[in-house]
């Protein structure tokens, strides 16, 4: 994993509309297990390679210009919390973040789909970002999630790949839009339990996928 990928990725987001101005961040562990992080303020959509701070896991800059976003704590906690996670990517997604602010949280037994990319997506109390209460929201859920509703904040993905981690954000604000526009019609049909477990079995049978049994706490 190179610089290139993380510009990509940050250019991917803001063209999606994921992010506004300066908003959100992206890390991932490189090959030479240190982080790769965007920098403090820079938009997303105009990140170059010399925007790629480089940390270590004590979120101590080691290389490259700029201040380092404060937000870097919520990534060294899911890194100090999950070793097989290699990127993780906070954004603002307008759909998510509805859910976000509003409180509500976002279903993930209405779409096949979502059980297997995603699991259980987690709504996460407020916690102010640059300080610890932002990492201690996602701390109840952070062994057995992907993704995270940060109320009044925005969204968290992650993955053991950068591309990962961004199709998972990419996957939650996709099925944001279902489920507010499945309101407008009164309401999504949530998928039976027992349809549910056949699909948990089946992913692991089919596709080696091992669904978290947390999807039904």
């Amino acid at each position: 994993m190179d610089k290139s990928e993380i510009v990509s990725i940050c250019h991917r987001v803001y063209e999606k509309g994921f992010v506004a101005a300066t908003d959100g961040n992206i890390s991932a562990v490189n090959d030479r297990g240190t982080i790769y992080i965007t920098r403090s303020a820079v938009c997303k959509g105009e990140v170059e390679e010399k925007d790629i701070l480089e940390i270590d896991f004590e979120g101590k800059l080691i290389s490259g210009t700029g201040k380092v976003t404060t937000e870097n704590k919520l990534h060294l906690f899911v890194y100090a919390n999950r070793k097989e996670v290699k990127a993780v990517v906070h954004c603002h997604p307008v759909y998510t973040s509805a859910f976000a602010v509003a409180g509500k949280p976002i279903d993930h037994y209405i779409l096949p789909e979502v059980i297997l990319s995603l699991g259980k997506i987690s709504l996460c109390e407020y916690g102010s970002p640059g300080i610890d209460e932002l990492p201690l929201s996602i701390k109840p859920f952070v062994g057995e999630s992907n993704a995270f509703i940060l109320k009044n904040h925005g969204a968290l993905t992650i993955g053991e790949s950068l591309k990962q981690a961004y199709y998972r954000m990419e996957k939650l604000e996709h099925t944001a839009k279902i489920q507010l526009m499945a309101l407008s019609l009164g309401g999504a049909q949530k998928i039976p339990e027992d349809e549910i477990q056949k699909l948990i079995s089946y992913a692991k049978e089919v596709y080696g996928i091992d669904i978290n049994k947390n999807i039904f706490k």
